[in-house]
């Protein structure tokens, strides 16, 4: 049985920060959420720096949202791993997340409301 997925406009600002570096600012922001795990936060790929951004050759699947292809964060001062993912041809029940990217929220890398 498919968890429910529900997508809406999140509400304010959001960012994502990481090395000292701001990586993305959004009005835009995407809030996922998919049965009892966390909501996360998609960003619009024009919100994002990008530049800080290498693409990664880590890869997922799920079934309910398609396969993930996944970013690893690179400032001055560090490169965090697979800190970020997007779904290039999402499923169409979640084809709202297109173009847009989720971080890993941790101990490196802070996504929060402004």
């Amino acid at each position: 049985m498919m968890p429910k997925i529900t997508i809406r406009k999140a509400t304010g600002t959001w960012t994502v920060r990481a090395g000292g570096a701001v990586l993305a600012e959004s009005r835009n922001a995407l809030e996922l959420t998919e049965g009892d795990y966390p909501l996360v936060i998609y960003f619009p790929r024009d919100d994002i720096a990008m530049a800080f951004l290498d693409e990664s050759e880590q890869t997922s699947h799920c079934p309910h949202k398609g396969d993930a292809r996944y970013y690893s964060i690179v400032t001055k001062s560090q490169t965090l791993e697979n800190a970020a993912w997007s779904y290039e041809d999402p499923k169409p029940e979640v084809a709202e997340i297109k173009d847009h990217v989720a971080f890993y929220s941790s101990d490196r890398v802070a996504v929060e409301q402004i």
